[in-house]
């Protein structure tokens, strides 16, 4: 039964008081009934209304909400949203664990609980003197760490023999809750116990407290999965590998990750080392840092051992590894007498080499290896932005494709450094030495005799017995083991296999009859052969002609390095006036003078070229008549590279500029021809012999940088006006560019 309306308005407003909702009428509940916008109450209440003379469309309402109903009903809205979340991560975590689960064997759970296993503690290598150390610690509770392990020294394998003089050392492994957060310092060591070896004790720490250290990155692909989520046998790994590089551990940390993964942390003595891996991406990364003496590109075999553990099933992938060293710190000004240029680390093999990380390949052939005079190292590398690791692969197929028919193409570069300087590559072989020897080859009328000092790698002697006027070429090498390494790990540059010579060839170029090499120092061969000290006259014309040489190439030491030995190579008058009377009349001198001249560098007298400089004065003053410097781009060096001729007479200087197709000519006369046929010139022809004969413009304008400005240096003449230009030196480039 419908109630009257204003019993329903008491009601409403009855409930309005207990905080629900309420309809509110003005005071003249029956105008406002009446008014037009108010909204029509259905069926009986219609009537009712109509017959208590109410209007049908005369209601209207107004609607009141409690504010703590609406807070609380936000509050509930927020704890179903955050519940829902809850679950739904629950869900993926435990989905992740399944799927990561399906790739490991049945009795092993990613979730395994590894705190019950034994984590071995780190140890002192024995005889090793440890200083006192303290310990400070602090743990944060993270959701994302299922397990945490804290383990620290351990001396028992100490031989000291008085048990009293230990070192009482914190050595409990604890395996803490990884809620708990606790803080802690205690001492490593109390007495010191290295009295009686204070010498050993301070020539360690001296190494320690330099502000330098060495910086091993690595990361390895393709890593078996069980291995890379076991704590265990990721900290038996890292303990082994620090044993075996001689550091000292002093205490690591390591958390099992949620669902899976490892990360430790190991405190070294000398400084650190640390890991993180990925098992269901097969990665662990890692880097190690000393601040010791000892070299850590030898520990690469060990780690590539340990941690690169290959994955049980049939068809996984081999375990790759990429890997880059940096020096760390500051050495000039804090090791005594430091020199960086006779640091091999601190020179090409440590920036251009050891230092980058994104090599495809990246394998020491020879590592470090010290011979009499110097320190050699031979890489073989693959840049990802020179060729391709998959073309490489596919090279090595005999499946008929493109890659398979050339794979010369293809294949790792190989490159040799001596005393961490680059001196040779695979790639950038034929471009260095075909330009080194071939120009003044050519240039020579009839090259008989020739001669070379330095080149141990084989390949400049390589590219002399390709010319049919050739009867003998000395190699003077004063380094042996260079020789050797270099036919053990770099045959192809000593390899003369597929050259047609004559009757005393041979497939290697140092067994062909007409090569004599000489392992003696190339100083004291010229100075005792033909220096102002040798029993013949300095005088050239005194000479026996049969001794002299044609062409005489100094293929070894740059002029700006900073070595003894090279200053003396490019600066010593008496060895410079013993090269120029070694050669014929007609004879020309060639030496490679390192890095080209930059636009912008100063003149080579007052910049990192000054021996350069030097010794090109010295040949002007000793009687060269013409000397000329062109360059090669192509060497592999990151520069371009310089190479200076003199010429001892005018006429064989005029053969210089003689036309491609003149050049082209004669080199088809001289050079020996290969077993199919073709041409043994990889680089060198008639357009590049073009592209050697004028000068750069940056020579031009370092030559004309010198405090003593020469005369055709002047803007008005440089450019031609019809002066008559006076060049007093033998060396002008300012003269070949704009008058030659």
């Amino acid at each position: 039964m419908c109630s009257h309306p204003t019993t329903m308005f008491r009601r409403l407003s009855s409930r309005a008081s207990q905080g629900i909702v309420a309809f509110f009428s003005p005071v003249n509940a029956k105008e406002d009934f009446n008014h037009p916008s108010a909204p029509a109450l259905p069926g009986s209440r219609n009537k009712l209304m109509k017959s208590d003379g109410y209007q049908e469309d005369s209601q209207h309402y107004t609607l009141y909400v409690n504010p703590i109903i609406l807070f609380g009903s936000f509050l509930c809205f927020v704890a179903i949203a955050f519940y829902a979340g809850f679950v739904v991560r629950i869900f993926m975590l435990s989905n992740s664990a399944t799927q990561l689960n399906g790739s490991f064997p049945q009795h092993l759970s990613v979730a395994e609980d590894l705190s019950v296993k034994q984590i071995p503690p780190p140890t002192v290598i024995p005889g090793k003197e440890v200083p006192p150390t303290t310990y400070t610690f602090k743990h944060f509770p993270v959701e994302g760490s299922r397990t945490s392990h804290d383990l620290h020294l351990d001396r028992s394998s100490d031989d000291l023999d008085d048990e009293q003089e230990r070192v009482d050392v914190y050595a409990s492994a604890s395996t803490e809750d990884v809620s708990e957060d606790s803080e802690d310092s205690s001492d490593d060591s109390s007495d010191d116990s290295s009295d009686d070896d204070e010498e050993t004790n301070n020539d360690l720490v001296e190494g320690l407290h330099l502000p330098a250290g060495q910086h091993l990155l690595v990361d390895i692909k393709n890593v078996d999965p069980i291995f890379l989520n076991s704590e265990e046998r990721l900290a038996e790994a890292m303990i082994q590998l620090v044993d075996e590089s001689k550091l000292t551990l002093l205490s690591y940390h390591c958390h099992g990750l949620v669902p899976v993964g490892v990360s430790c942390a190991g405190v070294l003595l000398e400084s650190h080392v640390a890991f993180h891996t990925w098992p269901t991406e097969g990665v662990i990364s890692m880097d190690l840092f000393t601040c010791g003496s000892g070299k850590l590109i030898p520990t690469l075999p060990t780690i590539q051992q340990l941690f690169g553990v290959k994955a049980a099933n049939e068809d996984a992938d081999d375990p790759m590894m990429m890997w880059s060293h940096k020096l760390r710190g500051f050495r000039k000004g804090f090791v005594p007498e430091y020199n960086s240029r006779l640091n091999p680390l601190d020179a090409d093999l440590g920036f251009e080499i050891l230092g980058t990380h994104n090599f495809d390949i990246k394998k020491p052939l020879v590592s470090d290896v010290e011979t009499d005079f110097q320190t050699v190292d031979v890489y073989e590398v693959m840049k990802p932005k020179q060729r391709r690791l998959s073309d490489y692969y596919k090279s090595l197929e005999d499946d008929g494709s493109y890659e398979s028919l050339h794979p010369e193409f293809f294949a790792p570069d190989h490159i040799l450094l001596l005393d961490g300087i680059i001196q040779s590559t695979r790639y950038g072989d034929a471009p260095y030495h075909e330009s080194i020897v071939h120009p003044a080859m050519i240039t020579h009328p009839n090259p008989k005799r020739v001669a070379v000092i330095g080149g141990g790698e084989g390949a400049t002697v390589r590219e002399i017995l390709k010319h049919s006027t050739l009867e003998k070429v000395v190699m003077i090498e004063i380094d042996g083991g260079v020789v050797n390494l270099s036919t053990k790990y770099l045959p192809e540059w000593q390899d003369c296999s597929s050259i047609v010579h004559h009757d005393g060839c041979a497939e290697w170029c140092f067994d062909d009859e007409r090569a004599d090499l000489r392992v003696e120092d190339a100083l004291a061969y010229f100075n005792d052969n033909f220096g102002s000290s040798s029993s013949i006259s300095k005088s050239s014309a005194e000479h026996d002609v049969q001794d002299q040489f044609d062409v005489l190439i100094m293929d070894c030491l740059d002029p700006n390095d900073d070595h003894p030995f090279a200053k003396v190579l490019y600066t010593d008058d008496g060895y410079v006036t013993s090269l120029y009377d070694a050669l014929t009349e007609d004879g020309i001198l060639v030496v490679q003078v390192g890095e080209a001249s930059e636009i912008d560098d100063p003149a080579d007298e007052n910049g990192s070229f000054e021996n350069r400089s030097t010794m090109i004065k010295m040949l002007d003053a000793i009687g060269f008549k013409s000397i000329h410097i062109y360059e090669e781009s192509h060497c592999q060096f990151g520069a371009p590279w310089t190479t200076l001729i003199a010429f001892k007479d005018v006429e064989t200087r005029k053969r210089w500029y003689r036309s491609p197709a003149a050049v082209e000519l004669d080199l088809s006369r001289r050079i020996l021809p290969t077993k199919d046929g073709k041409t043994s010139l990889r680089y060198f022809d008639g357009a590049t012999m073009k592209s050697y004969q004028m000068p750069s413009r940056a020579f031009e304008d370092n030559y004309c940088r010198q405090q003593d400005k020469p005369e055709e240096c002047a803007e008005k003449v440089r450019f031609g006006n019809g002066k008559e230009v006076n060049v007093s030196s033998a060396y002008s480039p300012v003269f070949e560019r704009h008058f030659s």
